[in-house]
């Protein structure tokens, strides 16, 4: 597993923790890969995830929720 840091804007970071929260997402590291799911998903890459899982069953390669 590899650490990735991204900076964000406040703007982004509300939205990000809003998302978290409506999704009912474990944590802010579960969001964040889960919109990247979800991005990766809308080109072609992944099926959609089910979500509220603990954090670490939302990897981004991870396909274990085909």
């Amino acid at each position: 597993m590899e650490r990735l840091q991204v900076m964000v804007t406040d703007s982004e970071l509300r939205a990000l923790d809003d998302f978290r929260f409506e999704t009912r997402m474990p944590s802010r590291a579960a969001a964040v890969r889960e919109l990247l799911r979800r991005g990766l998903e809308a080109e072609g890459y992944f099926s959609k995830a089910s979500g509220g899982e603990a954090s670490t069953s939302f990897g981004v390669l991870n396909q274990k929720h085909s």
